[in-house]
């Protein structure tokens, strides 16, 4: 069994179709199909159901998914850990949730990029939810998700804690006026955001049953419509405050168990940890220790 048959396998699988997983593995769509029916011949059995918009992965192919996931990645590894030396190189692949890329991460991103020029380090964006997803099926090496996280394969290290606010427009001057408002709308992230459920939740426990969300997909988007009185919102208070200061937004204190919310890096347990993901470690809990420290007194102070 070829490990590029089970690579073409899982792409297939992922986009549900065989042009879209040629376009991901640079080749055309007859070399993916010959190695699908090269697969399938082996194993003597069909991997995938063909219908007019693409392909359905077939009972026998989902068993198998897992599989070549962890195939792939232990391959990955292996080459990974043979040429890692020590010194940080290579590729690392990481994950984070848009607040937390916009809000945090940039100093960290710059000093570990002067630091490690060597490594080619790249960040993607989405919800915890597929971010958990992404790292438990090794297309990431880990990343920043809201907590809590509860997955047997993951490790999770506490980075930092963030204050959420809900976020209305500057018509909106207390939690009340949120249950004169008919048909109040809720503007998130996709689903899947853990911001987006603890919003649905705290609004229940006024009484409130919010209309169907609108989902968008940029922080300056939810943001704008909030301002406009389209709906309201829950982000960290860091990421509204200049926005509020400016008479854009009102932003309202909540409950600390609603507030309160800790941004967890998450990897799998037997992930190999290359010299690069521990220098980005290392280098994170430094970075934020020391904000931390420096936070201290301001808040001793208040």
């Amino acid at each position: 069994m070829d490990v590029a048959d089970l690579k073409t396998f899982e792409a297939v699988a992922r986009h549900g179709s065989m042009n879209k997983a040629a376009s991901e593995l640079h080749t055309v769509q007859s070399n993916v199909t010959a190695r699908i029916r090269a697969l399938e011949d082996e194993l003597g059995l069909p991997l995938f159901r063909r219908h007019a918009r693409g392909v359905i992965v077939t009972p026998a192919g989902q068993r198998m998914l897992p599989f070549v996931g962890r195939i792939t990645r232990l391959i990955a590894e292996v080459q990974a850990a043979a040429q890692d030396d020590g010194a940080p190189s290579g590729s690392l692949t990481l994950g984070s949730l848009e607040t937390t890329t916009a809000l945090r991460l940039s100093p960290l991103l710059t000093e570990f990029a002067k630091t490690w020029p060597s490594v080619r380090l790249v960040v993607s964006s989405g919800t915890t939810a597929r971010l958990v997803q992404d790292v438990v099926e090794y297309r990431l090496e880990g990343a920043f998700v809201a907590g809590p996280i509860d997955h047997p394969d993951l490790h999770q290290e506490a980075i930092f804690t963030e204050e959420l606010v809900l976020v209305a427009s500057p018509g909106v001057q207390s939690l009340k006026d949120l249950t004169k408002i008919p048909d109040l709308k809720t503007v998130v992230f996709q689903f899947g955001c853990s911001y987006r459920q603890r919003l649905e939740t705290f609004l229940a426990g006024l009484g409130i049953v919010a209309a169907r969300p609108l989902e968008f997909g940029s922080l300056d988007a939810i943001v704008g419509c909030v301002s406009a009185g389209v709906g309201v919102t829950l982000l960290p208070r860091a990421i509204v405050a200049s926005a509020h200061e400016a008479g854009k937004v009102s932003i309202h204190r909540l409950p600390r168990e609603v507030a309160r919310v800790e941004t967890l890096f998450i990897r799998r347990h037997d992930g190999y940890v290359s010299s690069a993901l521990a220098a980005f470690l290392e280098m994170a809990r430094r970075v934020y220790r020391t904000s931390k420290a420096k936070a201290a007194p301001e808040k001793k102070a208040a």
